[in-house]
This record gives structure tokens, C-alpha cells and sequence, in this order.
């Protein structure tokens, strides 16, 4: 009998890599476009009349799939480019766990081979988004064959990088690499992004809270039974982020407007009736006499900043400086999602869905950035009185902060 022979050390190398590379690549894709199928045969199996099969429920998904990408679709020549961010942040986390993962499975030690992971993954979404580009095209719901390519292409890279940033500890390292003060503002920058976002948040669910019975009876206005209320409530929790985003919008002032309804904590106009989306019954009808208030919410994350960089044994220099970078961060951070929040809603009196962006950008730097470059200069008072023997300077502080 002829003993089986072993594969080389090398080919076995080979296959192994091949093997975390596929599933690296396909697991999101095979994931994503199952769980979006899925959605949508519950919902349309609920509805009343429904007439769908295997295949065309695959084929409704290929719109779904894109939308979950953030490609802006268009249906009966209008564009719909304001789409819900829910399906999109589940996609980033899954790539990026999916690329971290691949990094822990398989020993990858230079930047070429991690880059592999990223090219892999980008690459897989670019042929899926071809394929599905071919049978949306023969379906109502129309999409650019640029943006149908070009967005999840861009966002799976993007989610790639991070999760191999994180498995190789490249972030950090990279954070390293800055100016002492610029490095630390970053993470004060993140932190502050993170508090906005909570406090918008709260004040969300604050209005949902106290809206509950205009929402229910959004749902029961609907008409279509029973499919038509899960559509709505599924599409109404799609839309959380988005929420989240345009009430941190709301707390800071510029607040956003969806067509001619304008609101914000320190301006109102339009109301009327809202798209009937239970998500939307948090939106107040009335100018809020409390809305001043919620300017503590930024103030309070300025003052978080300048307070933290207060403790620093360094020149108000260098104190202002990491406040400039903080700012920084949290002005590109909330810009960025304001416009991905929005766009535009299908024509007609309720669109476009606009957060600001802008104007948020300018309200953060007067309140975050001024609340907390004032707490960080009055730290610099301290520089010139007595202070403990064993202060340490910047850097030792920073790297104090790090571990």
C-alpha cells in the first residue's frame, strides 16, 4: 500500500493563507446579503397580497444590499440618498472583525502581507457589487454604476484597515508617532465625539419616550396590516443612527431639517405633518422654550477636554495645542457623519434630509473648542506657582495616560 505523502511546509503555508484570505473575503458578503434577503422575505411574507418567490426576493435584495453600502438609489427617476446607517455600522463591524480575524488566524508580519487583507476584502466587493449591479439593472430601483461599485469598495477597505489597525496594534503606534500633545488631544477628541453622541442620544430617547402614543398611532394610520407596521418599525430602527446623529445636531444648535421643517435647539421653523415614519413623531411641532439648555452638552464636553488637559505638567502651549487637536477631531468626526446622515428623500416637500454639516462644524469649534482652550489656559495659571516636586513633564504624562 503507497503511504500517503505530506504536503510541503511551503504548500501547506500557501493554502493555509488562501484559506483565511477566502473566508476573509466572502464571509461578509455571503452574510450581509443573506441577512438583508432574509429581511426582506419576514416583511413581505407579512404583508398583505404578497406575491413573491425565491428568486425574486434574491433579486429584491440586490437594492437592499447596495443601500446597506450607502449607494444612493433611484426609484421612478428620483433619488433616494438618505439611507439608514443601522444595516451600514453592522456591515463595518462584521468586515473589520472579519479582517481582525484573519490577522489573529494567520501570521501576518510586514504591512504587505496585512495590505493583503485589505485588497482581498476590497476586491471581493468590488466583483459582488458588479454582479449585483447587472441584476438590479433589470429591476425598478435604479443604481449609478460608479457609486454602485465605488461605495462598498470604499467602505470595506475602510473597515478593513481598521479592524487589521486594531489586530496589529497600528492605531496605537501611529497615535505614537505624533506630537506628544497632538497625540493625546486625538484621544480626548474621540472621547469628547463619544460624550456628544450620548448626549444626543439621551435626548432621542427622551423624545420617543414622549411621543410613544403619536408614533403608535403612526403605525396604526398605515393601512397595509401587518407586513406594513414591521416594514415601518424595521425601517424606523434602521434609521437610530441617523437619529442619533441629527438630535447631537439638534443639542449643539444648527439642529437639521428635513424639507421645509427646520428645527434645533436654538431655531424652529416649518412643522407640520412628517413623513409617516414612527422614528419621526419625536420631532417637536413647536419651538422648545428648554432648547438653550442643551448647549451644556457641548460646553460640558469642552469643559471635559480643557479639565483633562489641565492635569498635564506642560506649558499652556502645549495645552492649547492638544485642545486644537481635539477639536479637530470631534469637528471632522460629527461633519462626517452629519453628511452621511442625510441626502436626499425622493423629491417633494420633505426633501432633502440636511444635518448641517457646516454649521455643526462651526458650532463645535465655538463651543467644545472655546469651553475648553478657556479650562486649559487657566490651568496654564498654575505654571508659574510651586508645584509638586514629582510632577512629571509632558511626555511622561502622556505615556501615564496610555498605559
Amino acid at each position: 500500500m503507497a503511504l500517503l505523502r505530506s504536503a510541503p511546509p511551503g504548500e501547506t503555508l500557501h493554502r493555509d493563507r488562501v484559506r483565511v484570505l477566502g473566508t476573509a473575503a466572502l464571509e461578509p458578503l455571503v452574510a450581509g446579503y443573506a441577512a438583508v434577503t432574509v429581511v426582506l422575505a419576514v416583511v413581505t411574507s407579512m404583508a398583505a397580497g404578497a406575491r413573491f418567490g425565491n428568486a425574486g426576493v434574491l433579486a429584491a435584495a440586490a437594492p437592499g444590499w447596495f443601500a446597506v453600502y450607502q449607494v444612493p438609489l433611484e426609484i421612478k427617476g428620483h433619488e433616494l440618498g438618505a439611507l439608514p446607517l443601522l444595516p451600514t455600522v453592522a456591515a463595518i463591524l462584521l468586515i473589520a472583525r472579519t479582517a481582525a480575524a484573519a490577522i489573529a488566524q494567520f501570521d501576518l508580519p510586514t504591512p504587505r502581507d496585512r495590505g493583503q487583507v485589505v485588497v482581498t476584502i476590497a476586491g471581493a466587493h468590488a466583483v459582488f457589487a458588479v454582479l449585483l449591479w447587472f441584476v438590479a439593472a433589470a429591476g425598478p430601483v435604479g443604481v449609478d454604476p460608479l457609486a454602485a461599485v465605488g461605495c462598498p469598495v470604499l467602505l470595506a477597505a475602510g473597515a478593513a484597515l481598521a479592524g487589521v489597525a486594531w489586530a496589529g496594534g497600528l492605531a496605537g503606534s501611529a497615535l505614537g508617532r505624533l506630537d506628544p500633545a497632538a497625540g493625546y488631544g486625538v484621544r480626548l477628541g474621540v472621547l469628547a465625539t463619544g460624550v456628544l453622541l450620548a448626549g444626543g442620544a439621551f435626548v432621542l430617547v427622551v423624545g420617543l419616550v414622549a411621543s410613544l402614543p403619536a408614533a403608535v398611532e403612526m403605525l396604526a394610520r398605515t393601512g397595509n396590516g401587518l407586513g406594513g407596521m414591521a416594514g415601518l418599525l424595521l425601517l424606523s430602527a434602521g434609521y437610530l443612527p441617523n437619529g442619533v446623529i441629527a438630535a447631537t445636531s439638534f443639542v449643539a444648535g444648527p439642529g437639521f431639517s428635513i424639507g421645509v421643517i427646520s428645527v434645533g435647539s436654538l431655531n424652529f421653523s416649518g412643522g407640520g405633518a412628517v413623513p409617516p415614519l414612527p422614528l419621526l413623531a419625536a420631532l417637536p411641532d413647536r419651538p422648545v422654550p428648554w432648547g438653550p439648555l442643551l448647549l451644556a452638552v457641548p460646553i460640558g464636553a469642552g469643559v471635559l477636554i480643557g479639565r483633562r488637559v489641565w492635569d498635564l505638567a506642560g506649558s499652556t502651549r502645549d495645552r492649547l495645542r492638544a485642545v486644537a487637536a481635539a477639536t479637530g477631531v470631534v469637528v471632522l468626526c460629527l461633519a462626517v457623519l452629519a453628511v452621511v446622515a442625510g441626502g436626499a428623500l425622493g423629491g417633494g416637500r420633505f426633501d432633502p434630509v440636511d444635518l448641517h454639516a457646516a454649521s455643526l462644524g462651526v458650532a463645535v469649534i465655538a463651543e467644545v473648542g472655546l469651553a475648553a482652550a478657556v479650562v486649559a489656559a487657566l490651568g496654564g495659571l498654575r505654571d508659574s506657582e510651586p508645584g509638586p516636586a514629582d510632577r512629571k513633564p509632558l511626555t511622561e504624562d502622556l505615556a501615564a495616560e496610555v498605559d
